[in-house]
């Protein structure tokens, strides 16, 4: 019995497809929130200030859906958790930041969850039970490398998103 809890190597398995699913579901579930109605998307993303709306939602979708499965399959996870922290630090900025942190008031601790959630599952890897270990490509970026290339990539893509399209109006 005593082997049981003394390994060499921990098997973090479970825990990242744990986190696979929580964090790639419910980037899927927004994603195809906005694909089935773009212009209704369209006009939420022009009502909070950015330029050219209906490609901000299509591209939201696409970006959502792609990340989130992506990440539900274990496949190029730094990239896609990338796009995760993007998504979440355009939303932040654009909408959460302004009303506190608790989600209640409409404030940024659930997408500050997501991304950070994010960044740690580029971190640990996708685990066993992933395209990139089929590939062998967990091996390749992984640990602190991952979670930074995930963190600064994303962060760098939400501020040239923001700099190129986010003009709100001056309250």
């Amino acid at each position: 019995m005593a082997h049981l809890f003394s390994r060499s190597q921990p098997d973090n398995t479970g825990i990242q497809l744990l986190l696979r699913a929580a964090i790639g579901g419910t980037m899927i579930a927004h994603g195809l929130k906005h694909g089935r109605s773009i212009d209704g998307t369209a006009g939420w993303f022009g009502s909070i200030g950015f330029r050219r709306p209906k490609l901000q939602a299509q591209a939201s979708a696409v970006v959502e859906v792609g990340s989130g499965a992506a990440i539900v399959a274990g496949a190029a996870t730094p990239l896609a958790a990338a796009a995760v922290v993007g998504t979440m630090a355009v939303a932040a900025r654009s909408v959460h930041m302004p009303n506190g942190f608790f989600i209640t008031s409409e404030g940024w601790e659930y997408v500050a969850n997501l991304a950070v959630g994010a960044v740690a599952l580029a971190g640990i890897g996708p685990g066993r039970w992933s395209v990139d270990r089929a590939l062998g490509l967990d091996t390749k970026v992984s640990g602190n490398h991952a979670a930074a290339l995930a963190a600064g990539l994303g962060l760098v893509a939400a501020g040239a998103q923001l700099a190129t399209f986010h003009r709100p109006e001056p309250h």
